[in-house]
């Protein structure tokens, strides 16, 4: 009995057409893990890392009378973190500084890599009756300085002692809500809304908030310190 055969002239081609595709898969598949991967990296990266603000002010930021811990910074880097935000808070307060220091000083206070500065000064100015013409020039100069420098800029506000006399106090008081409105801040009008003049909240000194004092000032500052980090996010994603 004769063994037949049978032959198609288009069986290799159906075979190589079906390796190709078979190759061609395989790439696809290799090319979106790879991507994955890549975009897994990515996100693992920027979630490590964390957003960094530098909170540049006088003894009202650096906690004068108080430890480390329970100072403005920490107490504020907490709470953030608290609610799920990735951040660091330095302390750049200095005792003392007036508006003129702290713009001595903001090239080394704030340093390369700072994304967002909490603004506090004044408090100092308004104690030695400087002129609040001055008091503005140096604020818009560190405010341009820093947006110069694409860091996001967080202004609080000070009021200066009503026993300065009306004109005094109404043109300090002024400067802060026009500086933030010419550079389109965020901005919270009173840095020590709700601890100024309570007793409690307060050191013997009448002047520096204590531990408790400073849970109150992080509760102002809170709404608008996540604006902050909002305005970081976005601009790292356009």
């Amino acid at each position: 009995m004769r063994a037949f055969v049978s032959f198609s002239p288009y069986a290799n081609q159906r075979s190589d057409r079906n390796g190709a595709v078979s190759r061609r898969n395989l790439f696809l598949a290799l090319l979106l893990i790879l991507c994955a991967a890549i975009y897994s990296a990515r996100g693992s990266a920027a979630k490590a890392d964390p957003v960094r603000i530098v909170a540049f002010g006088d003894s009202l930021t650096a906690g004068l009378g108080l430890a480390p811990q329970d100072a403005f910074p920490s107490k504020l880097a907490g709470a953030l973190r608290a609610k799920g935000f990735d951040v660091t808070v330095a302390n750049a307060g200095v005792s003392g500084d007036t508006t003129s220091a702290a713009l001595a000083r903001l090239d080394w206070s704030v340093p390369p890599g700072t994304e967002a500065v909490i603004l506090e000064f004044g408090a100092n100015d308004a104690f030695r009756g400087v002129i609040p013409s001055i008091v503005n020039q140096n604020l818009d100069e560190i405010v341009r300085r820093l947006k110069a420098r694409n860091i996001e800029v967080l202004l609080a506000g000070m009021y200066a002692p009503r026993n300065l006399g009306k004109d005094y106090y109404a043109a300090f008081d002024a400067v802060y809500p026009a500086l933030a409105k010419k550079y389109g801040l965020l901005y919270v009008p009173f840095f020590l809304q709700d601890v100024a003049g309570v007793a409690g909240l307060n050191q013997p000194d009448g002047i520096h908030p204590t531990a408790a004092g400073v849970d109150v000032v992080v509760k102002t500052m809170l709404p608008s310190s996540e604006a902050l980090i909002q305005r970081v996010r976005s601009r790292k994603a356009s």
